[in-house]
């Protein structure tokens, strides 16, 4: 979409999706890593990350965004992971995955209308309703797309910066060492992590432009290869190479100009707060199955893991330290 349609949608939304909003949700995706990291432990010491923590911790997070009950987060767990979990699933249970989210949203916002929240879901409707500037259909479309978008991204890299990490033991010893460049490390794995596994969305030139010495016409169709650019040896000092040290920079994972993306904060705070319950709430974590043992999704736009065997150290059992207290 352009402008003028996409800035008005764009500045409604960026409007609701607040900075504070935003920062408020940090110690709750804390607590949500916990309780999924609790679920681990809880079981044997042998996980498939993906189904046991990088999906499910997304979609808890967009739906307490959002104002979804928690007792109805597992139906959107389900239907969300239908919908963008693998490209190859039935079209009829896709269908039906959309209808059934498509119902359940336009009856949330019935309820959130009647009972207002702090949540997203109903800072849109007060905008819908007091500014008349979006349409119930967009309304309820708008808040599947914030529901959709983070979902499938956020989860894989979650699973393709730990098997980063796992590949160059020496960055995340660092890591494991000094948690204090986690949140360096963050914006480094999310400019080496190349997630697309193919041509990005077309864009297509409204104008004449010439970029690199190059002359393309109006009307032409642009591929924009995001993950090259993050390979820029002008911009980043040997850019094939994974340093969790790196001074931050100009990265453009998340996009850049209108488009960027709109939750490019809460991706940070959720891979944040992941890397910090996992490496320090799981010592040793490694792959239970060689690398080249790792199946992957076939027809995705964004590169993803069937699943991902992880193992870790037991905890250690603490006992009588001098005195008779515990160690």
């Amino acid at each position: 979409m352009d402008p003028p349609e996409h800035t008005r949608l764009r500045t409604l939304v960026a409007g609701t999706f607040t900075a504070r909003r935003i920062r408020q949700l940090g110690p709750q995706v804390a607590s949500i890593v916990d309780e999924l990291i609790d679920g681990m432990l809880a079981g044997p010491r042998l996980a498939d990350l993906v189904s046991a923590f990088s999906l499910p911790l997304p979609v808890r997070v967009i739906c307490r965004l959002l104002g979804v009950p928690a007792t109805d987060q597992d139906r959107f767990h389900a239907w969300s992971d239908t919908l963008v979990g693998d490209w190859d699933s039935d079209y009829a249970e896709m269908t039906a995955a959309l209808d059934a989210m498509h119902g359940y949203i336009a009856e949330l916002i019935a309820v959130k209308r009647a009972e207002p929240a702090d949540d997203l879901i109903s800072a849109l409707i007060a905008v819908r309703d007091a500014e008349d500037r979006l349409s119930e259909d967009e309304l309820v479309h708008m808040c599947l797309a914030i529901l959709l978008g983070g979902h499938e991204t956020t989860a894989n890299q979650i699973n393709l910066s730990l098997l980063a990490l796992l590949a160059h033991p020496s960055q995340l010893a660092r890591l494991r060492s000094d948690p204090a460049l986690l949140p360096g490390a963050v914006e480094e794995l999310v400019r080496f992590v190349q997630l697309a596994g193919g041509l990005t969305p077309v864009r297509i030139t409204t104008e004449e432009v010439t970029l690199g010495g190059v002359a393309i016409p109006a009307g032409a169709m642009v591929f924009p290869m995001f993950s090259l650019a993050n390979r820029d040896p002008s911009v980043f000092a040997d850019p094939d190479r994974l340093d969790v040290t790196r001074p931050p920079g100009t990265h453009m994972a998340f996009g850049i100009g209108a488009h960027h993306c709109l939750g490019a904060q809460l991706a940070r705070i959720e891979l944040l707060e992941a890397f910090r319950g996992l490496l320090g709430r799981l010592p040793g974590l490694r792959l239970a199955a060689g690398f080249d043992e790792l199946r992957y999704k076939e027809k995705m736009t964004i590169t993803s893991v069937h699943e991902l065997p992880v193992t870790w150290e037991p905890q250690a059992r603490l006992g009588p330290g001098p005195g008779g207290r515990s160690a």
